[in-house]
C-alpha cells in the first residue's frame, strides 16, 4: 500500500499563467525588447512606404511642396510606364541577375575551399594567411578600384560581363565567417570518414558542405545582395549598354525636365524588388545562417 502511495503521481498545484507561452508570462525585459523591435521596424518602413506612395504618384503631385500619403490626383503607375520606355529594364535586370549569380557561385566555391583549409588543414604560414584575410576585411573597396582597372584594361576585358563578375569573387570577411562556422564541426567526424579511407576532397564535399548548409545560404543571399546592389565598379567597368546592370542602366535613364520624383522613386523600387523577394523566400535561412556561426559573441 505504503509502494502504490509512493508510486502514484503527485498532481502538479501550478496553474498555467494566462497570456504567457507554454505557461510563462513575457518578462518587462522580453517586453520592452519587441517593443523597441517594433518600432524600429515602423521607422524602417515609413521611407519604404512614402516611396512606394511617391512611385505611384504624378509628376506634379510627386513634386508638390505639400506632403500627403495620398495625392490629389489619385494613384497612377505612368512613372513606371516611363521608366520601362526609356530603359532596357528586361535586358539590364537579366544582366544583373547573371552577373550577380556567377559572382555568388564563384564566390562560395573560393571562399569554401580557403575556409576549410584554414580550418583543417595545418600548413606553414598558416597564421600570417589568417592574419592577412583578417586585415583585408577593414580595407574600402574604393582603395581597389585603380588596381583593378588597370587589371581589367591588360587582360582586355573592359565592357565585358567578366569585368564585373571576377573583381567581386574574393570576399574576406565570408572566408572568415565559414571557417568560423568549420571550426564548430566535430572533427572525429573526418577523423571516421578517415578510417574508411575517404580523401581530402571527399570529406569536404561529403561530410563538410552538407552539414554547412545553413551558413552556405546565408552567405550565398548576403554575396548575391551586395553583387546586386553594386554600383560603383559596373558603372566603372562597362560603358556597353548590352552588358549594364540594372542599378547603373536605371542611371543613365534622365529626363530634360530637371529631376523626376515618381520616376526615381519608381527604378527604385524596380531595383529593391528582387531583393525583397530573395529575402521573403529565404529569411529563415539567413537568420538560421547568422545564428549558427557564433558571431554573435565575438
Amino acid at each position: 500500500m505504503a509502494t502504490e502511495t509512493l508510486a502514484r503521481p503527485v498532481p502538479s498545484t501550478a496553474t498555467p499563467s494566462a497570456g504567457g507561452r507554454n505557461g510563462r508570462r513575457m518578462s518587462p525585459g522580453r517586453v520592452a525588447v519587441l517593443a523597441v523591435a517594433a518600432l524600429l521596424a515602423v521607422l524602417w518602413m515609413v521611407p519604404f512606404a512614402w516611396a512606394t506612395v511617391t512611385a505611384f504618384k504624378s509628376e506634379t503631385d510627386a513634386a508638390a511642396p505639400k506632403v500627403s500619403w495620398i495625392p490629389p490626383s489619385g494613384f497612377t503607375a505612368d512613372a513606371f510606364v516611363k521608366v520601362f520606355q526609356d530603359g532596357n529594364i528586361p535586358l539590364w535586370t537579366w544582366n544583373s541577375l547573371y552577373t550577380s549569380a556567377a559572382i555568388t557561385v564563384i564566390t562560395l566555391v573560393i571562399s569554401a575551399l580557403v575556409a576549410y583549409a584554414l580550418s583543417r588543414i595545418d600548413f606553414r604560414g598558416k597564421k600570417v594567411l589568417m592574419t592577412v584575410i583578417i586585415a583585408s576585411i577593414i580595407v574600402p573597396s574604393p582603395v581597389l578600384i585603380f588596381p583593378l582597372c588597370y587589371q581589367m584594361v591588360a587582360l582586355h576585358m573592359i565592357d565585358t560581363s567578366w569585368a564585373i563578375i571576377l573583381p567581386q569573387v574574393i570576399h574576406p570577411a565570408m572566408v572568415f565567417v565559414l571557417k568560423k562556422f568549420f571550426d564548430q564541426i566535430p572533427r572525429e567526424l573526418e577523423e571516421a570518414a578517415v578510417m574508411d579511407g575517404a580523401s581530402r576532397m571527399r570529406i569536404f564535399l561529403q561530410v563538410i558542405l552538407p552539414l554547412s548548409r545553413p551558413i552556405l545560404a546565408a552567405v550565398a543571399i548576403f554575396v548575391f545582395i551586395g553583387a546586386w546592389n553594386n554600383f560603383l565598379w559596373p558603372f566603372i567597368a562597362t560603358n556597353d549598354g548590352s552588358v549594364l546592370t540594372l542599378p547603373v542602366g536605371l542611371q543613365t535613364i534622365k529626363s530634360a525636365y530637371g529631376i523626376q520624383y515618381a520616376q526615381n522613386m519608381a527604378s527604385a523600387l524596380l531595383a529593391a524588388l528582387p531583393l525583397i523577394l530573395l529575402f521573403l523566400f529565404f529569411q529563415r535561412q539567413i537568420i538560421k545562417g547568422v545564428a549558427t556561426t557564433g558571431l554573435a559573441g565575438t
